[in-house]
């Protein structure tokens, strides 16, 4: 059974940092993409950032030098660490594997100005 469990989001000032950490299990980690996303109250949900199976990341442009996505396989866990934060990164973060489409619970970070 595929699991993804999320952690690390609060509440933070603006301009300060945040790491989120996804847990995976239930699946050869080290195989698959991951991807994280947000919603934030009244949006869509939205692709923040993913990482390959080669370690290559990719990041929307709304984060773009301020967030950065990585892996350890043999942790079974992706991170995202989220510097300069804005107001506007408020929401519920949640980590994916696509190619099971699991999601996990989410955490939720508050940004405050």
């Amino acid at each position: 059974q595929v699991q993804l469990v999320e952690s690390g989001g609060g509440l933070v000032q603006a301009g300060g940092s945040l790491r989120l950490s996804c847990v995976t299990s239930g699946v050869i980690f080290s195989v698959y993409t991951l991807d994280w996303h947000r919603q934030a109250p009244g949006k869509q949900r939205e692709l923040v950032a993913s990482i390959n199976n080669a370690g290559d990341p990719m990041y929307a442009d709304s984060v773009k030098g301020r967030f950065t996505i990585s892996r350890d396989n043999a942790k079974n866990t992706a991170y995202l660490q989220m510097s300069s934060l804005k107001p506007e990164d408020t929401a519920v973060y949640y980590c994916r594997l696509p190619r099971h489409n699991k999601w996990g619970q989410g955490t939720q970070v508050t940004v405050s100005s």
